[in-house]
């Protein structure tokens, strides 16, 4: 009876196993849940919730923020403890909590995963713990939960935040152009796989280049903020990532406040202003055409001016500094970067028509030593050799592709139609069109 006695105590004082489990917990499904039933089986469940620097390493923002989804999880029966995890690569969280077992969907045995999965094996075995694969759950698929929640949509609240919780997650994010809701989708859409890891657009670029191109007219701030609001609304309709507008000049001090309020009761994430006043040409021009920049008193006035017409801390104000564009030089660029991050600015965005990214780069590195510095927009589109990895080396922040998607489609109709004038038919036309039965299953509700 002693010797059962002792060996029961011994059992009792005996140190439970653990099991880690990490989780995005950002759409929550069967799968889950099983998975989470089966990891109770082995000891106690220690969740780690990737944050959203963790999830943007490898794929789309989540829609829920990393405080959102914690709660879901806190609340989920069955669960000892739950923590953060940083990064796609379990070993830091593994070497501190040292689990028995890390339980998983048996899809991380493929794909990108398969490396990270290894990663764990090994680490495991520092202390003798090991992996348990789950069979995938059949019947679920996340790509079609993700699709289901497209097609519902986001809120505007939602949706103004994400460029903000993008700035905090990536140490880079890449925004492409968009000027009618065709070219919203196939910004919302478009996504490709490079080493086994998905690749994306992160959010949408409203131009007033390409906008007013598309309804035929100069790019002189003639198309009024009215008319640019019926292509917003038609983009914000079929899409849910974060937008940002360019607000040229941002107009008159007295009206730019009211530009403000309108967007952001949108959800628009942001808007971009240039320190430039008068009649409006673009940037592009250089000095080949009369452009006149803004004192640094008057923009920063206008800055303000709109910051304390914001009604939420998720909007921002993006200063665009073209002093680089009208040769007033680096020293200036940098004199006024100050000065509007001082204004209010929430984002520096500046600018350069010159073929080589050199004087670029150049306010890059004197940027990266300022004391109070913010987040770093840049456009490359006379630069366009400058590679994002180059650009997040040197600090850049957001990387926005301004007109592609315009110009690349002009190029396509131009010799589409002269292939049909040309051939006096539509047959030789075909190799650059698509399927009609594509473009109707492309709409939504279309098929």
């Amino acid at each position: 009876m002693i010797q059962e006695s002792n060996n029961l105590n011994q059992e009792n004082t005996e140190k439970p196993k653990t099991v880690y489990m990490g989780l995005c917990a950002d759409l929550l499904h069967p799968g889950h849940l099983n998975i989470l039933n089966e990891a109770q089986k082995y000891g106690d469940v220690i969740v780690g919730v990737l944050t959203d620097k963790a999830i943007a390493s490898y794929k789309r923002l989540p829609y829920l923020t990393y405080e959102q989804r914690k709660v879901i999880v806190e609340n989920l029966k069955g669960i000892k403890k739950v923590v953060p995890q940083d990064t796609l690569d379990y070993v830091p969280n593994l070497k501190l909590y040292k689990p028995d077992y890390v339980i998983h969907g048996d899809d991380w045995k493929t794909g990108f995963q398969r490396e990270v999965r290894e990663r764990v094996i090994q680490t495991l075995k520092e202390w003798g713990g090991s992996v348990i694969d789950v069979p995938y759950t059949k019947g679920i698929s996340s790509t079609q939960l993700n699709n289901n929640v497209k097609k519902l949509g986001v809120t505007p609240e939602m949706r103004m935040g994400k460029l903000k919780r993008l700035l905090h997650a990536k140490p880079l994010s890449r925004f492409l152009e968009a000027h009618n809701g065709l070219t919203g989708l196939i910004v919302e859409n478009t996504k490709i796989l490079k080493d086994e890891i998905p690749k994306e657009f992160d959010g949408v670029w409203i131009s007033s280049l390409t906008d007013s191109t598309a309804k035929g007219k100069p790019d002189i701030e003639f198309v009024d903020l009215t008319s640019r609001l019926n292509t917003i609304h038609q983009i914000l309709d079929i899409t849910t990532k974060p937008m940002i507008v360019d607000g040229d000049t941002g107009g008159l001090i007295e009206h730019f406040p009211y530009t403000v309020k309108t967007l952001e009761r949108l959800g628009i994430s942001a808007i971009i202003i240039e320190d430039k006043i008068g009649l409006k040409k673009n940037s592009l021009f250089g000095t080949e055409v009369e452009q006149t920049q803004d004192t640094i008193e008057n923009f920063s006035k206008k800055i303000a001016a709109g910051k304390n017409a914001q009604v939420t801390n998720e909007f921002m104000i993006i200063a665009r500094i073209e002093s680089l564009i009208l040769k007033q030089g680096m020293e200036d660029a940098l004199k006024r970067a100050k000065a509007y991050i001082e204004a209010g600015a929430d984002a520096i965005m500046i600018h350069s028509k010159e073929k080589e990214p050199n004087e670029i780069l150049e306010f890059c590195e004197h940027y990266s030593k300022f004391e109070n510095k913010k987040p770093l927009v840049v456009v490359p589109t006379t630069y366009s050799q400058v590679t994002e990895k180059q650009l997040e080396t040197m600090g850049v922040n957001v990387v926005i592709y301004a007109n592609h998607l315009l110009r690349s489609s002009y190029l396509t109709m131009k010799k589409t139609a002269e292939l049909i004038l040309a051939c006096d038919r539509g047959k030789e036309a075909e190799e650059n069109c698509v399927s009609i039965k594509e473009i109707l299953n492309l709409i939504p509700g279309g098929n």
